[in-house]
């Protein structure tokens, strides 16, 4: 990143201080500005911050994974400019995956069914919120409300402040790698009854003609089409967002509108993971094992499986709804697709 670069990281964040101080904030107790556990930190100058050690590593010789990562955000960048137009103003609530570690100066977008129960492992042992081996936190202690604080938390001056000074970074997936992965996890195994009641009863009652009655009232047996179709049904949107399991990254984390110094991706996350706590300088910190190559092959061959049965015209309207995440991450068409 050259000094133009970095004066257009602060000229975004101070646009984005305006556009929240605009739509104001919504009330809330606010953290203070900067918590006590920074006067011991980099903040203080004993250590640099990630950011700074990624503007070092960037001014130097690149190693062939900064060179990478390098690519990427000039890839994003590039895309974001070709493919959005006129944005809407953000709010704070929109900053609510954005998950916020002041004592190592991260910024962490967390994107679900793309290791985000893992990061947010890293996050609460980094923080000092969990002890020992993050692989040892119980999954729902990692998801528990307000054990991480979110950039939402914060006023406008104090979000514009950690936009400028922290390294933010996300990591995205294949999009319907990622969507045949919730699918799986939330329709097609046991997994939540009140997560099947909430959406499964709902997709079930609008898109079945004639459904049994243990349907209508459980929800478990959704068909990967119905929940498909469900998505694509205009009146979903209309009665509320998206869950967060199947939304869109680029609409949980903004990178169009947020500058991303690190866009770590599924398919290469033990590398990725490392370089961002490389940058971090927690060399006793290992992020959990990332799922081995045949399970990986297995989450692919799931997604060809789960499509070959949907129509091209369904299948087209699909890749339009993920169109964006397609473009700003860099990911081709799947090649079982039927788009022509």
């Amino acid at each position: 990143m050259g000094r133009r670069c970095w004066r257009r990281r602060a000229l975004a964040a101070a646009c984005l201080g305006a556009a929240l101080l605009l739509l104001g904030a919504a009330p809330r107790a606010l953290r203070p500005a900067f918590e006590n556990s920074l006067g011991s930190g980099w903040l203080s100058g004993k250590r640099r911050s990630p950011l700074q050690m990624l503007y070092d590593l960037d001014q130097g010789p690149r190693s062939a994974l900064a060179e990478v990562h390098r690519q990427r955000r000039d890839l994003l960048r590039r895309a974001c400019s070709r493919h959005t137009r006129r944005q809407r103003l953000l709010g704070p609530e929109d900053l609510r995956h954005v998950l916020v570690d002041d004592a190592h100066g991260l910024l962490y977008c967390y994107v679900p069914k793309v290791a985000c129960t893992n990061w947010k492992r890293v996050l609460l042992a980094l923080s000092g919120r969990a002890r020992g081996d993050p692989r040892a936190i119980p999954a729902h202690e990692a998801h528990a409300p307000g054990r991480l604080p979110s950039l939402a938390d914060f006023s406008p001056a104090e979000i514009n402040r950690r936009l400028r000074a922290y390294l933010a970074f996300l990591f995205v997936r294949e999009p319907f790698e990622r969507l045949a992965s919730a699918y799986r996890n939330k329709f097609a195994r046991p997994y939540s009854a009140a997560f099947q009641r909430r959406y499964g009863t709902r997709i079930v009652r609008r898109l079945r003609p004639r459904p049994h009655p243990d349907a209508l009232a459980r929800g478990h047996d959704v068909r990967f089409a119905e929940f498909l179709a469900y998505l694509l049904d205009p009146r979903t949107r209309r009665e509320e967002p998206f869950n967060e399991h199947w939304e869109r990254a680029h609409a949980l984390c903004h990178p169009c509108r947020l500058r991303y110094d690190v866009v770590g991706k599924f398919e290469t996350l033990a590398e990725d993971a490392a370089f961002v706590l490389d940058l971090v300088g927690a060399p006793g910190l290992r992020f959990p094992a990332p799922p081995p190559r045949a399970k990986a092959a297995a989450a692919r061959d799931l997604a060809e499986r789960l499509f070959r049965d949907i129509s091209p015209f369904y299948q087209r309207r699909l890749f339009d709804l993920y169109r964006m995440d397609f473009l700003l991450f860099n990911y081709s068409a799947p090649s079982y697709l039927r788009l022509h």
